[in-house]
């Protein structure tokens, strides 16, 4: 028995050598943020002070969303995009972002969301790039899919929206 805890203590001690590094390398910042990987794992709270706000102040505007876990990955489309105004193909096309809302669990809002955003342009759903079953958010982009559910709203899974057709990359036809 001896022999297996001290085998496991220097298996321990060795991956422990190996992940020091990964995390010198510039992984997730204190928000939970990881800009050379495109993610963020965190809570709506920690999301809420890497912009700025106060805990205090994070925790009144967010509510009872505050401990939910957030997953929210992005391509180096959406990063160009968002570096030149948000509105010019050459930076923008193809840029996409998905977000991952996870309150199912004591203290936590309840309810669980996945949504993925496309960038379209100013032309809305007017634009060559908008993909029919969508809906349009902040000016430029569109949510192709929003689905999850919410215990407020009864039991059971709410598409609230699903374009057509689905996934990034996807060519409108028309």
């Amino acid at each position: 028995m001896k022999k297996i805890l001290i085998g496991a203590a220097i298996t321990l001690a060795a991956a422990g050598m190996m992940v020091v590094p990964a995390f010198a390398a510039g992984g997730f910042n204190s928000y939970g943020y990881n800009y050379g990987a495109r993610v963020f794992v965190g809570t709506y709270l920690s999301w809420c002070e890497s912009g700025g706000g106060t805990p205090a102040s994070c925790q009144t505007s967010l509510g009872v969303y505050a401990n939910d876990q957030l997953v929210m990955k992005w391509n180096a489309q959406w990063d160009a995009c968002n570096a030149n105004e948000w509105n010019n193909p050459t930076y923008c096309l193809g840029a996409w972002d998905s977000n991952e809302l996870n309150g199912r669990f004591p203290g936590g809002s309840g309810e669980n969301w996945h949504y993925k955003i496309i960038w379209v342009g100013s032309e809305g759903s007017n634009s060559p790039y908008w993909l029919p079953g969508g809906y349009p958010v902040w000016g430029n982009y569109e949510v192709i899919m929003d689905q999850g559910s919410d215990p407020n709203f009864g039991p059971g899974h709410t598409w609230n929206a699903l374009a057509t057709p689905a996934g990034y990359g996807a060519v409108n036809s028309r």
